[in-house]
């Protein structure tokens, strides 16, 4: 039976990579706590994770392991650069010695934001955000030093752990009305559609970047508006600016206004498609 090593296996993707995949391989679990049918991992550590590597020798590893958190990235530049950059490397050089496929998530920070059209995977990135250019790096690392991989870019993700729909149900139950942001475009993608496009793509040697988003896309608004729609919550949601937020909120990090990717490769070299971002969310409420 395949093994597939799952590095931030408690998150929201890696959760997801597990209901996917059920039954169909043999799991090496890996966070950095300790629980149950999971192994501690530090990825930051390259001697930690050339012997973990080369003890399980796994056929494939899906690094999920990130430092996600956009505002604490910019007062932390060294652990999110150790994680999001330095990890991957790490599993990128043990990955190539045991000859394991490495499929590692990136994200549309690596973008400015500046785009007025969708963007494919050969536009040139250029992240403003210190998690755009730590997880940049990382991209950077892992295709100079993985033999066989897949970067796969994803956006506005949400599933099964903290994230923005859960956020915005919670303040529903104590706020009659909302402020939102309404001039960041992009597109929501369910953690489960991302895991089932991985699930396609990991068995082929269809290697290189991928974009990996739902179909369809809207702002933060209209998605909070949306959310509350399934759910038949009479939350008035406030449509703001991005500068107007950042007066609020003068701590934030800045965001790319533009967030819209182009799953160009997997419609070129595949015949996938993934869901429209509409329906992923009503299945995800459902």
């Amino acid at each position: 039976m395949k093994k597939i090593l799952v590095t931030g296996c408690n998150g929201q993707l890696g959760r997801a990579i597990q209901q996917v995949y059920a039954g169909e391989v043999e799991f090496i679990l890996t966070d950095v706590v300790e629980g149950d049918n999971i192994k501690p991992l530090n990825i930051m550590n390259q001697r930690e994770v050339s012997e973990f590597v080369k003890l399980e020798r796994p056929d494939v590893i899906i690094n999920c392991a990130a430092a996600t958190n956009v505002d604490g990235c910019e007062k932390d530049w060294d652990f999110a650069y150790k994680l999001n950059a330095i990890g991957p490397r790490n599993l990128a050089i043990t990955a190539t010695s045991i000859g394991a496929k490495l499929i590692h998530v990136s994200t549309d920070y690596v973008f400015s934001g500046n785009a007025n059209a969708p963007i494919n995977e050969f536009q040139t990135p250029g992240p403003i955000s210190a998690y755009g250019k730590t997880k940049y790096e990382g991209e950077r690392f892992v295709q100079q030093f993985a033999d066989k991989y897949f970067i796969v870019r994803t956006a506005w993700l949400y599933g099964d752990g903290k994230n923005f729909v859960k956020t915005m149900l919670k303040l529903s139950e104590t706020h009659d009305e909302i402020s939102v942001v309404c001039d960041q475009l992009g597109s929501p993608t369910s953690a489960i559609e991302l895991a089932r496009m991985i699930h396609h793509i990991e068995p082929t040697e269809n290697y290189g970047i991928f974009h990996g988003t739902c179909e369809g896309d809207t702002n933060w608004a209209d998605f909070t508006e949306e959310i509350f729609s399934i759910k038949g919550i009479s939350c008035k949601v406030n449509h703001v600016t991005s500068e107007e937020y950042k007066a609020m909120n003068p701590a934030a990090a800045d965001r790319p206004h533009y967030s819209i990717l182009d799953n160009y490769m997997l419609r070129l070299t595949t015949d996938y498609k993934m869901a429209d971002w509409h329906d992923a969310l009503k299945e995800y409420l459902g």
